[in-house]
């Protein structure tokens, strides 16, 4: 056990003060802080020793200089039951300080408010951090707080062991306390990488702060969480349902990666296993989950939905015909809500605050992690036409819509589409042909095919994640009905592969660049 007898207590949030400051009075803990936290205290009807008349010492530089000082870190540092360092203390006057309370400036948070390098800077905490570290450090006699959310914590600590804290609560403290200066240095080096667009520095740190424990991991045997980097709050509400899995959460991203990338408040996409099943931009909102769900019903079962617009009451209603686990949208109807919570299981997701602003991927194996940045972009300057058939600006715009979606889709990957509609997805495969073959078995599935055409007269249209090594693909996907092909260029066999298409009478594309999804 450790007796608390003297505290410093310097807080930029000095909000839940009042809950320690009365314990400390029972226990007759004498108080030591600085600037705004001492005025604060003084408010509130307790006394504390300013620190520049302990230190004997002003703050200097505009409060830059307040903490930096031998006597407080001394008082922090000195060694429990080390005779050197009492002597050391004795002759030096210092006394030994046996809690340290401390939270950082908003650094975070300003980042947030203002693009203003000098505010951004100022909000850059040394002081804090070094009290934090000194503290954890010690913890063998020193106990540290760095949230305010520990302070109830701290009180049944003290009333419990009658003012002293034990030694597993200090490691305990200490743990939190050095996870979070790592985590606001990592904030701060993060700004200045992005800030200079460094994106692979010669050291990366990667952070992340928890959100909340998962129901479980890729299997009920694993643990799992999910963590947001840099602190930011996650990006979806839940509304109702189940709590959500490992599963749930990749699921989600997934769909709403494909969602983000159609046309505003347009289009529904159905995901499984991280793979779309269905997708369609068709601006009629209950008309597009229908022909994303008529894609491969079989595979959709048991699905996610994302509504890239807000469901309406019409839309649940049919939503609610099959079994999903998870529904997205930009809001919900009082009257969608309704239909759909009929269902107590199934989840509700509110996208509408979701941004695709990530601008690093990172996947983790086993020691080592590897980071690539993300390219999404889906303008008409990365596709050149190279085939003697030239497309109609409808067919083009619906061979861009294809290839978008093949992006999503893992590889190989296969996407044909008529309407702005996926009609058949072939996905995974480690040959391509295969790809190909599943996608047409899929579109010969569907027991209605001829709704595609009769809704608009609109050509079929394949797309692929990489280019065509050879001509088979070509032949198998023209004689399956295909009339336009968008596929990226770079294969040897380049020309090999215009010229067939020519022969067959396809408009081909190609695309600048490849897209693999592993």
């Amino acid at each position: 056990m450790s007796k608390i007898k003297t505290a410093l207590i310097s807080v930029h949030d000095k909000d839940k003060l009042q809950t320690i400051l009365k314990v400390f009075r029972k226990y007759k803990i004498k108080i030591i802080s600085s600037g705004g936290t001492f005025k604060k205290i003084k408010e509130l009807g307790y006394q504390s020793i300013k620190l520049s008349e302990f230190t004997n010492f002003p703050e200097l530089l505009d409060g830059r200089v307040k903490t930096l000082h031998p006597k407080i870190h001394a008082g922090i540092l000195s060694k429990k039951d080390n005779i050197k360092h009492t002597k050391e203390m004795k002759n030096s006057g210092i006394q030994k300080i046996d809690l340290v309370i401390v939270n950082f400036y908003p650094f975070e948070e300003t980042i947030k408010k203002t693009n203003n390098f000098n505010k951004i800077i100022e909000n850059i905490d040394i002081g804090g951090p070094t009290l934090v570290r000194a503290a954890a450090k010690n913890h063998d006699r020193v106990t540290i707080i760095y949230s305010k959310n520990d302070y109830e914590a701290l009180i049944s600590e003290l009333k419990k062991n009658k003012g002293c804290t034990s030694l597993k609560f200090r490691r305990d403290m200490a743990e939190k306390a050095f996870l979070n200066t790592a985590f606001y240095d990592t904030s701060i080096s993060n700004y200045f990488t992005k800030l200079s667009k460094n994106y692979f520095p010669e050291k990366k740190i990667i952070s992340g702060e928890k959100i909340d424990d998962l129901r479980y991991g890729e299997n009920p045997h694993q643990k799992a969480a999910i963590y947001s980097y840099s602190g930011q709050d996650l990006d979806i509400i839940q509304l109702s349902g189940k709590k959500l899995s490992f599963n749930n959460f990749n699921d989600i991203y997934s769909a709403l990666s494909i969602s983000s990338s159609l046309p505003k408040n347009t289009g529904t996409v159905i995901v499984k296993h991280s793979n779309p099943c269905g997708v369609s931009a068709v601006k009629n909102k209950l008309e597009s989950f229908n022909l994303a769900f008529m894609c491969d019903p079989v595979s959709a079962f048991g699905g996610i939905v994302s509504c890239n617009f807000k469901i309406n009451e019409k839309i649940a209603s049919q939503i609610n015909k099959t079994f999903f686990e998870i529904i997205i949208g930009k809001g919900f109807d009082n009257k969608a809500i309704k239909i759909l919570k009929r269902k107590k299981n199934l989840r509700l997701i509110d996208s509408r605050s979701f941004k695709t602003n990530q601008v690093i991927d990172i996947k983790s194996n086993f020691n080592n992690f590897l980071l690539q940045n993300i390219d999404l972009d889906s303008s008409s300057n990365n596709f050149k036409v190279v085939s003697k058939i030239k497309p109609s600006k409808d067919t083009l715009k619906n061979l861009i819509f294809t290839f978008n979606v093949c992006k999503h889709v893992k590889s190989n990957a296969i996407v044909l589409s008529k309407n702005y509609s996926t009609v058949g997805i072939g996905s995974g495969q480690s040959s391509r042909i295969d790809s190909c073959k599943i996608s047409i078995d899929k579109m010969n599935k569907i027991d209605n095919l001829e709704k595609f055409s009769k809704m608009r007269r609109s050509e079929l249209c394949a797309a692929s994640d990489a280019f065509f090594p050879f001509v088979d693909n070509l032949e198998k996907l023209s004689l399956a009905g295909v009339t336009a092909i968008i596929q990226p260029s770079g294969s040897i066999r380049d020309k090999e592969i215009i010229n067939f298409a020519n022969k067959l009478g396809l408009v081909l594309v190609f695309s600048k660049k490849r897209y693999f999804k592993h």
